[in-house]
Parts: structure tokens; sequence; C-alpha cells
């Protein structure tokens, strides 16, 4: 298991983040269903895990009629650099116009841990956590709701090696002592970690305050690339990985609910063809049943080599992107889920063999052929060249 996860992803994890330095200041990773799933927050509620009252939501000047969600999401991501880029980010806005996108994926809270503005969550603030990535994101999103942009707030769960320097407590912990490396050498907090968990909803709560439409969680899962072995986590309770990920997501659901606002997760690509939960606690079918949108990172450069019988999937940008969402699609059809909508992440960058206008229109078809309408395109440089989609 250790090294199949580490063959489909470490190298090209670690390829994404040195492309992206080149690119930009800082580096960044990868349907309402509001009753759904509601008696695991009913169990959660009675345990005491969740809140006793409801908590009114945050005060903000956006309307959220006035978006008028669009049917169909298809969005592009950025990064906080970008999306605070008084050059960078009118050209993101354009781009969205002249094409047949509507939304915008953007990082609230990125993979270094850190926030994109100046929160006013009090351990944000009390550890430092927020950056002036978004000087005035008011002004941000009123440009988003003028234009009629969809607002997606990217939100990186568990690796988080901000908090786990600050928290080290809180963090992942090394069989020998201190606290445990990936391959990058950076720290993951324990998911099993119920304050971790709120500081994501207060993280997730702010964001909606500011205007965000939809709340995307993206390394929801435990640890994957470095020496697994050596990984202690000193919250755990001896629940399977897939649970504890599960009970998160419905926490968090439940938190959220009074919202009103869609919660979606990003997921490894390879979970939606597996029956396992490929170690990291990724189960297919109970991700889908805690969320309202599920997001497969279906890139094709992140598959092995021989994955759906294709000698080398990252050439064969069709086929494997048909496969994977293929598959997510039946799984949800046999569940019976007919409310939690598919939006697969695709492949915007050239990771070993170029990706044009090709590429990306095969993966566009792919998805479509495949019964679903909706999809993202990831791009780590956040610079998306109209040429490909028109």
């Amino acid at each position: 298991m250790l090294k199949r996860i580490l063959t489909l992803f470490s190298l090209p994890f670690i390829l994404l983040i040195a492309f992206l330095c080149l690119t930009v200041s800082t580096p960044a990773d990868v349907d309402i269903n509001p009753i759904a799933e509601d008696i695991p927050a009913k169990a959660l509620l009675q345990t005491g895990l969740l809140e006793q009252q409801a908590q009114s939501p945050p005060s903000t000047n956006v309307e959220k009629e006035s978006w008028h969600k669009p049917s169909v999401i298809k969005g592009i991501y950025t990064t906080g650099w970008m999306a605070g880029s008084s050059k960078w980010f009118p050209q993101l806005v354009d781009f969205i116009d002249k094409t047949e996108f509507n939304a915008l994926v953007i990082d609230v809270k990125d993979d270094t841990g850190t926030l994109s503005y100046r929160s006013k969550v009090p351990l944000v603030n009390e550890e430092g956590a927020s950056l002036n990535k978004i000087s005035n994101p008011a002004k941000m999103i009123a440009l988003l709701r003028e234009h009629q942009i969809y607002p997606i707030a990217r939100i990186v769960v568990f690796k988080d090696p901000f908090l786990a320097g600050k928290r080290p407590d809180w963090a992942v912990r090394d069989i020998n002592g201190g606290l445990w490396k990936d391959r990058r050498g950076l720290n993951w907090v324990d998911p099993n970690n119920r304050q971790v968990w709120d500081y994501i909803v207060d993280i997730a709560k702010e964001a909606i305050g500011l205007g965000f439409q939809e709340i995307q969680f993206d390394y929801v899962r435990f640890t994957s690339d470095g020496d697994l072995k050596r990984c202690v986590y000193p919250y755990s309770s001896g629940k399977l990985r897939q649970d504890v990920i599960k009970e998160f997501l419905d926490y968090a659901r439940f938190r959220l609910k009074d919202y009103h606002v869609p919660i979606s997760a990003d997921i490894f690509g390879l979970t939606t063809s597996t029956t396992d939960d490929m170690g990291i606690g990724q189960k297919f079918e109970k991700i889908v049943t805690s969320v309202d949108v599920v997001c497969p990172m279906v890139y094709p450069s992140h598959y092995a080599l021989g994955t759906f019988g294709l000698r080398n999937p990252d050439l064969n940008p069709y086929e494997t992107v048909f496969h994977g969402v293929s598959d997510a699609k039946k799984r949800l059809e046999k569940l019976g889920n007919t409310t939690t909508q598919l939006r697969p992440w695709l492949q915007d960058f050239s990771l070993g063999n170029h990706y044009g206008r090709n590429q990306i229109q095969k993966q566009i078809q792919a998805v479509k052929d495949a019964g679903v309408k909706e999809w993202i395109f990831w791009n780590p440089s956040c610079r998306y060249d109209i040429s490909k989609y028109n």
C-alpha cells in the first residue's frame, strides 16, 4: 500500500511545488444536500462532540441571493497571492468572463498553514497564522459578485506545518520523539484532534462571513508521503482512519449547516477506483455521504504506469479521466446517492508530458462522456491560457 501511494503521489507533488515556486511568490498544493447524513451528526451530538446550540452566522455585507449560483459550476484555482495581486487578479476575472468558467477556487488557508488575509479568528491571531496576501478581501469578493463569479474557499485541513510548529502537542509525532516530517520536511497535525477540527470550522465561518459561497476542504486525510511507519498520532482512540475523516466532515458540516453553503472535499483521484481508503482515510463511500460536493483529483499525471490498463495514463488524458470519473459516478449510483455533486479536478499543467489545448479539451470531453457536468482546473501558476479553452 505504501509503495503504491508513494509511486502515485510523492514525485508529482514535489515537482508541482517546484514548478509553482518558479511562477508565483508562494507555494500551493491542490449540489446542496443540507439534510443528508443527519443521523451521524445527531449521533455525535448525543456524545457531546457537537455544539449544543447552533451559532448564528457571521454578519456580512454580501447578500447570498445576489450571487445567483450557477446551475453548473466550472471553475479554476488561484492562490491567495494571485487573488490579492492588482496585476494578476483582474486577468483571472477577465479569463473567466471570456470563457465558460463561472467559479474561482481561492486559497483561504493553503498548505503552508497560513491564511490569505488578516483574520479575526482568535487562534489564528494568537499564533500569527495570517498573511496579508489579500489586503482587501471584501473588495475582492465585491468584484467577483459584480462579475457573477462563484467564490469557493479552499481550506487545507491536516497538512499544516505552521500550526504543527506552533502547537507541537497537536502534531503528528515521530516514533523516536519530536515531530514527524514528510518527504519535504513538513509537519502535519493529527486528524484525530478535535481542537484542530474547531480551528478549521472557525476559519470556515469567517470565510463565509466574508462572502465565500462554498467551503472546500483539501488535504482532508492522513499522511501519505514519507516514512509512515514512524508516524505517531497522539490523539488516536483506535478508530479506523476512514471513520475519523468521515466524523470530521460530519462535524464540520453540522457546525456550518445554518450558514447554508455547500461543503466540498478534495480527494485523491484513485480513491474513486479503489475499494479501500488507501491508508489515508479517504474511503469514497464514506466521504460522499458527508459532503455536498466531492472533488476527485483525476490528474492523468498522478496515476501510476499501467493504471486502467494504460501504459502511460499521462499520455492518455481522455481515457484516464473517463475511467476515474466514471468509476466515481457508478459508485454514487450504486449508493443511491442522487444529491452529492461530482466535480472533478482536471489538469492544466505539464508534468512529464506537455499539456496544451488538445489535452485540456480531451479531459473536458471525458467528463462530459462520463455523464458529469461540472469540473474545476488546477494550474499551480494560476496563469490560464484562454486559447486552450475557447
